[in-house]
């Protein structure tokens, strides 16, 4: 057989395919940087090949193409995501009303008009109930006593919580006293009723909670003694347990002070959530005194939330 001719060397240029042939480094195409020069129409890089050769003739590449179509599925998808948040976000707006919200400004206002609004029987019931409300979960019954006709705040609290509560006004302070099935303890429950906005009880509710203000025993409140009820004898020196709220969802601060019906003097009085403790020893706490007021100012604050029509119990 004849010798079989020598095989020229064969070149590689960048525009050669790699299907049969090993890899070869390609140069970044200019057209896809982002410093590319706009086209007249906004496009970047417009007017380059929409495919690149592969040196064989009639056969064209477009993977461009299959770069747009990928890039559609991906907006389409980001489309319907983005829409089912935008929704959802709108949807929980609607029915939540964020704190800044209509509904939530509205609850406010309600709330604030409560006082006027709303009958002394219903504002302050004949009985209360109190589930679970007693040590060990114990069931509670409380009878109201007395009523104190609606007042502003003159001589209504010590010198130094009137001074703490001076930022926020006082638009009207209604209390009631209670007394427990037994009659040996007597509890005062106040509505005050402020001046303030959102902000302003916000302000106050943050102060009390730095400062811990609603445990300091020189800011008890007083209580409210009736003449010829249990509570007759229930004076300054008979306070034993006390719970103090300041709402941030209405202008009202809720308080409730607890002592015996005998008129005992206590000499440590002692705050709820400490008399509340398991293991505590103090004359208070053994007596239930500080589930007493928690118990009462709890289940009035729920009460004027729910009159208010206010959709969610925030932290006060």
């Amino acid at each position: 057989m004849p010798p079989r001719p020598p095989q020229r060397p064969r070149t590689e240029t960048p525009s050669e395919t790699t299907t049969r042939l090993r890899a070869v480094p390609a140069e970044p195409d200019p057209a896809l940087s982002w410093s590319a020069p706009m086209s007249p129409g906004g496009v970047p890089g417009a007017g380059r090949p929409a495919s690149v050769s592969s040196g064989e003739p009639g056969t064209r590449h477009r993977p461009f193409a299959r770069r747009t179509r990928g890039q559609a599925v991906a907006a389409a998808v980001c489309l319907v995501l983005g829409t089912g948040l935008i929704g959802g976000a709108v949807t929980g707006a609607w029915l939540a009303d964020g704190p800044e919200g209509p509904g939530t400004r509205h609850a406010f206002a309600v709330a604030g008009d409560l006082w006027h609004e709303v009958p002394v029987d219903q504002l302050f019931p004949p009985t209360v109930q109190g589930r679970g409300a007693g040590p060990g979960e114990a069931d509670r019954v409380w009878t109201r006593i007395a009523v104190a006709p609606d007042s502003g705040c003159e001589g209504a609290f010590d010198a130094l919580l009137t001074r703490v509560l001076v930022p926020v006004g006082c638009e009207r302070l209604l209390r009631a006293t209670y007394t427990d099935a037994t009659q040996s303890h007597v509890t005062t429950v106040g509505l005050l009723f402020t001046e303030a906005d959102a902000v302003g009880m916000e302000a106050l509710a943050r102060r009390f909670e730095r400062e811990r203000l609603d445990r300091r025993g020189d800011l008890m409140p007083l209580p409210y003694a009736a003449k010829g009820t249990a509570a007759e004898g229930f004076g300054p020196e008979q306070r034993a347990s006390w719970a103090i709220s300041v709402l941030t969802d209405a202008p009202v601060v809720v308080y409730a002070v607890s002592g015996w019906a005998d008129g005992r003097t206590v000499d440590e009085p002692q705050p709820a959530e400490d008399a509340m403790r398991s293991g505590a020893t103090t004359a208070p706490a053994q007596a239930g005194l500080g589930h007493e007021a928690r118990g009462l100012a709890d289940r009035f604050e729920r009460a004027l939330r729910k009159r208010a029509g206010t959709p969610t119990e925030r932290p006060s």
